[in-house]
């Protein structure tokens, strides 16, 4: 069973956390916190929070976690017109690091071994060693695939993670998770590499399409499900100021979801048990995502789905009650993420049976899923589930649809 100690919300007076692993930092041109991801061995890293950076404030943070003079700077073809000239520029300030650019292309369908070879490719073809820094700028598809590559160039060098879109800000930069998909599901080809820091900058925000704003905040609405039911109650609240991009309330969001995540990693940081509890809705939602074809359904929006599906099925089991269910559907509808599957969708129940036995969470050939259990925040992680309820909600899940697969 996985039940945490809520951690107060900081008053908006407060000028740092009342936690070990959070500080706030200051200057006339900037106002930022600091979340500390608490490793061992010395891997301790800081996720910075903020907007309104200094330039000169930006690239003395940035430039303080390259250890070498050679950077390899990746991003993708959505994100390089708005920003690349920018880290470019900032990366190289002082004259003392050579930094070399590398777009690639846009969506989740691109995250494939044969794009990944095209971040290798260009390490190699500019004579990177190991003293090199790799460093992601864009959203969860980026950071994964250079972060993975980061982790197998040379045996691993290191990397910085700049995401960019609300999910990578509160879920996949964080955590040291990196990989690629594979045809037969996603995520399946991979390594845990820590980067050396996380940069976030909130103005990035402004440029994110709703759909992907809307999409990370399932991520965000997670935390709250599994572990923080306070953080819940305002996200109940504060719905319609994050879908409006209200910078203090977006700002706070990923500043709890952060801290959340780094008090997981802490306590489990190769996923042996405690951390596969961030994977709430998961793996319904990656076999909706290969199923359904890569790039269909942005990965929060199939989380959304996914999550769905578990709060039904743990509600069959009788394991939360009616009203938490009725919560969780009014939170995601609150924040227009879809509930349930279409009607021209592909995925029956062969599909997404066949998708989930090759789940990353299956240990020895037995399915193990995150489910709810108990009062608001409070989950499990097991393989002892009433398999009749789980085929029941996918068989509800999938009545409508075409069910022809992909």
């Amino acid at each position: 069973t996985c039940s945490f100690a809520f951690v107060p919300m900081a008053s908006s007076s407060s000028s740092s956390r009342a936690t070990s692993f959070s500080k706030r930092q200051s200057s006339p041109a900037s106002d930022y916190d600091i979340v500390k991801v608490d490793l061992s061995d010395g891997r301790d890293y800081p996720i910075y929070i903020g907007a309104g950076y200094s330039d000169e404030e930006a690239s003395t943070l940035l430039r303080s976690h390259v250890g070498g003079n050679k950077v390899l700077l990746v991003t993708n073809d959505r994100i390089s017109p708005m920003y690349l000239e920018k880290y470019e520029a900032l990366l190289k300030e002082g004259g003392d690091k050579e930094v070399i650019t590398l777009v690639l292309p846009d969506g989740e369908e691109n995250k494939n071994m044969e794009v990944l070879g095209m971040i290798l490719d260009k390490a190699l073809e500019c004579a990177f060693d190991r003293k090199a820094t790799f460093v992601a700028l864009g959203g969860g598809v980026i950071g994964d695939m250079v972060g993975f590559a980061a982790a197998i160039y040379q045996r691993g060098v290191n990397f910085i993670q700049i995401p960019t879109t609300v999910m990578a800000m509160v879920d996949s930069s964080v955590g040291g998770k990196t990989g690629v998909n594979h045809p037969l599901g996603k995520n399946m080809v991979g390594a845990f590499h820590q980067p050396e820091c996380v940069f976030i900058d909130t103005d990035t925000l402004e440029t994110l399409p709703d759909r992907e704003l809307q999409s990370g905040i399932s991520e965000i609405i997670k935390y709250g499900l599994i572990r923080d039911a306070e953080f819940f109650v305002w996200q109940e609240e504060n719905m319609s100021k994050m879908l409006s991009r209200d910078p203090a309330t977006l700002r706070f969001a990923i500043k709890r979801s952060c801290e959340n995540k780094a008090a997981v990693v802490k306590d489990d940081e190769k996923e042996a048990g405690v951390r596969a509890t961030l994977n709430l809705g998961h793996t319904f939602g990656h076999a909706i995502e290969n199923g359904s074809g890569y790039g269909t359904w942005l990965h929060g929006e199939a989380v959304a789905i996914g999550t769905a599906m578990a709060a039904t099925m743990s509600g069959e089991m009788g394991w939360i009650d009616a009203p938490l269910v009725k919560r969780i559907y009014d939170i995601m509808e609150l924040a227009k993420l879809p509930v349930d599957l279409p009607v021209d969708s592909p995925m029956d129940k062969e599909l997404f049976l066949k998708l989930m036995s090759v789940d990353k969470k299956v240990a020895n050939g037995q399915l193990r899923l995150i489910l709810l259990k108990g009062e608001l925040g409070n989950c499990v992680f097991t393989g002892d589930f009433d398999e009749d309820a789980m085929v029941k909600t996918i068989d509800e899940f999938v009545a409508e649809c075409a069910g022809q697969p992909a």
